[in-house]
């Protein structure tokens, strides 16, 4: 599905917000006509993040490599944004291509732009079922050989960029809906038994000793049986000494469903243990009418949904990390992976800004 565009009289029903902001420039924004950006408008030391587009889904439409070839989208990254997440490019199959072969160039890129723009990253992931390279699911290895591999890439990974990221995503979506740990797919579970999850959070503790260890997953926005097997775990992990700093909550949300009333207590149930916890990969997809074009009551909704969400992040102590799965839907995952579904981020692939952009924007100015 081609990213949606929207008409200009859907623009003018919107009477939720002030007007949206004009195509998009070549030159860097700092800020538009409205006000400030969003890491202008955050309260001191909460940053805002965005996923970095490239790798995935993005090499099988046609367009070049968001990251690499859109200058007028990096503008906006470096000034919307003090925290990026990269989307793809540090997940097994892109950096650890082959056994003995690394590749970091488009890290490495994404790392060094941060630091130009006064940014923070989020690594992500280190131990996770998915988008592993061919090479290691299908190989033929014994558990003390993965656990080698294993170990390797943690410390070569974490310690090239030893300094430079500001919280990992240790473990990715460990535990299915019932509760259970992925020990079906996953293939470290799997072949090395659950007692790999503590390993690798000390080998990463180890590489550096100062980034924010997490746990991430989807689906844990509520209290539920999910959320109760991390807060169960984390609590035996940290119980014997394991470095586990955080939980993170994905908040992939769809206006199909109601809004997880549940979020802010249930990040409260993990902040009391004395964790951080974060906002990793909000979305808010919809149903698209026909035609592709949102209505304004579905703006408003998915508006509020952010709205909600940001707020139940600012509302718990240590939740100070808020990251948006991409800003634009020229470059969104979700029509993709979800047919008939869409319009999930803030901008429209002209880089106008939706209703839930300043539903974010002003609720950040509202706590500085």
């Amino acid at each position: 599905m081609q990213p949606i565009r929207l008409v200009t009289a859907l623009l003018t029903a919107v009477a939720l917000v002030v007007p949206l902001s004009a195509t998009a420039s070549a030159a860097p924004p700092t800020a538009d006509q409205h006000g400030k950006t969003l890491r202008q408008a955050a309260p001191k030391k909460f940053r805002i993040g965005s996923a970095v587009a490239g790798g995935g889904h993005h090499e099988t439409m046609p367009y070049p490599d968001p990251f690499t070839a859109d200058r007028p989208y990096r503008d906006r990254l470096a000034a919307e944004f003090s925290s990026v997440s990269p989307e793809n490019q540090m997940k097994w199959e892109y950096l650890h291509p082959e056994r003995d072969r690394y590749d970091f160039a488009a890290a490495d890129a994404i790392v060094r732009f941060a630091q130009r723009n006064h940014q923070v990253v989020r690594g992500h992931t280190l131990l996770w079922h998915s988008q592993n390279p061919a090479w290691l699911e299908q190989g033929d290895f014994t558990a003390d050989e993965l656990r080698a591999i294993l170990r390797d890439h943690v410390r070569t990974v974490v310690g090239r960029y030893q300094g430079r990221i500001q919280q990992w995503d240790v473990a990715n979506e460990i535990f299915t809906e019932t509760g259970e740990l992925r020990t079906t797919d996953n293939i470290w579970l799997r072949e090395l038994g659950p007692g790999i999850i503590a390993d690798v959070f000390r080998w990463t503790h180890q590489a550096d000793p100062h980034a924010e260890l997490f746990f991430n997953d989807y689906g844990v926005e509520s209290v539920n049986a999910k959320s109760d097997a991390y807060l169960a775990l984390i609590q035996q992990l940290r119980a014997q000494g394991v470095p586990v700093h955080g939980f993170s909550a994905q908040a992939h949300l769809s206006t199909r469903y109601g809004f997880p009333a549940d979020l802010e207590p249930n990040l409260k149930r993990f902040s009391t243990l004395g964790l951080e916890t974060a906002i990793t990969e909000l979305d808010v997809r919809m149903d698209l009418p026909d035609g592709g074009v949102p209505t304004a009551e579905q703006l408003t909704q998915q508006a509020d949904y952010y709205r909600r969400t940001l707020t139940a992040c600012l509302n718990v102590r240590g939740c100070d990390s808020f990251t948006i799965w991409g800003f634009t839907d020229q470059y969104s995952w979700v029509p993709v992976f979800f047919e008939g579904e869409g319009a999930a981020t803030v901008m429209w692939e002209d880089f106008s800004r939706k209703p839930a952009y300043y539903a974010l924007r002003s609720t950040l100015a509202d706590r500085r």
